[in-house]
């Protein structure tokens, strides 16, 4: 019998399924609920490299909101990522050269694509897609090519499907995801762009919160063997910078509600999302009057990527390129705090690379 993933046992907790019911089937798996959400919140470091990814049950094909067919998949046992190798790096940062090769030399630093894509595997990739009004050159949406750039590694590592989406709140997706350029490059990349209908959106616990219990969440993000998170670091209003943990408010559907005591409700609602690879886009950073900007004097070029399996770590160390202590944001302090990831750089392996030596 298949072996359930931990989104998979959210998602029925979400649907109501009782813990007596739960227990019989993780038992018929060799399984136990422990394994899957640990009990010990405040210390438990959940990140899905400690999970291993298991059989996931392909959809057949559909139709899309949009009248689209999606296409039809097979149920194949997806073989586990590979280990991540002893000695490499927590976190990796690329400076120097164009967007794609500042990605192959993060990801080759910091083991391959192979950690975290594995054959077979359906992967999503969450940019910040968030305006139609503003092309990338304004740095509020991530940079288009590193966006390929990723799409090119996970097809690469044998990834069966790669889609890019993100749900903006200025203009609708099909123009921000050709306004922001995304759309060209991922087509040309090999991946596809994928709207977030509304009916796919579903009430889900989050086990770990500690100021939200409950959000409505698009279905597919949950059901995803390998989530990337792909935000551009910029200055935000409210939260003072946008990044990893940030853009992940683009996954559920009432993202005002999430305003009051925002850095505590985007640590809770990261320990339910928890992305296989966050990937922070600081090619071109937007210094203020973010998130939505327009004006090219905020735009600073650092030609730069920060690469991490954990969030917390990711953060924290693009909050340093703003010339921020990773205290300073109320978000990572709470993650930190929740046992999602580390945000003391000094005890963290951290490789610097330059992509065009």
């Amino acid at each position: 019998m298949a072996k359930m993933t931990r989104r998979e046992f959210l998602r029925y907790l979400a649907l109501g399924t009782s813990a007596a019911t739960l227990n019989q089937f993780l038992a018929a798996c060799g399984q136990s609920a422990e394994t899957l959400m640990p009990t010990d919140t405040a210390k438990a470091t959940w990140t899905k490299a400690l999970i291993p990814t298991e059989t996931r049950q392909s959809p057949t094909a559909t139709h899309t909101e949009q009248g689209e067919i999606a296409p039809q998949a097979t149920t194949d046992p997806s073989p586990e990522p590979s280990p991540t190798p002893l000695g490499s790096p927590d976190l990796v940062v690329a400076r120097g050269g164009q967007p794609e090769e500042l990605i192959r030399h993060a990801m080759a630093a910091l083991g391959g694509m192979e950690q975290v894509v594995s054959k077979g595997v359906d992967v999503i990739i969450k940019p910040n897609i968030c305006i139609a009004y503003h092309s990338y050159e304004y740095a509020t949406t991530t940079n288009p090519w590193v966006v390929a750039a990723l799409v090119k590694l996970c097809l690469e590592a044998g990834a069966s499907r790669v889609r890019v989406m993100d749900y903006p709140f200025g203009g609708t997706p099909e123009q921000a995801y050709i306004v922001s350029g995304i759309a060209e490059q991922v087509a040309a990349a090999g991946g596809e762009m994928a709207f977030m209908p509304g009916f796919k959106y579903v009430a889900t616990e989050i086990p770990m919160g500690r100021d939200v219990h409950e959000v409505e969440i698009f279905d597919d993000i949950l059901t995803t063997d390998v989530l990337i998170d792909v935000p551009i670091a910029k200055h935000h209003s409210l939260a003072k910078l946008t990044l990893g943990m940030k853009n992940l408010l683009g996954v559920i559907k009432n993202r005002s509600a999430m305003h009051r005591n925002l850095g505590q409700r985007l640590a809770d609602l990261t320990s339910l999302v928890m992305p296989d690879l966050t990937v922070v886009d600081a090619v071109r950073m937007l210094m203020d009057h973010g998130p939505t900007g327009g004006n090219m004097a905020d735009v600073k070029n650092m030609d730069t990527v920060i690469v991490s399996r954990d969030i917390v770590a990711a953060d924290s160390y693009a909050a340093t390129l703003f010339g921020m202590h990773p205290d300073n944001l109320d978000f990572i302090r709470a993650g930190a705090e929740m046992g999602l990831g580390t945000s003391k750089l000094d005890e963290l392996r951290i490789e610097e690379v330059t992509a065009n030596a």
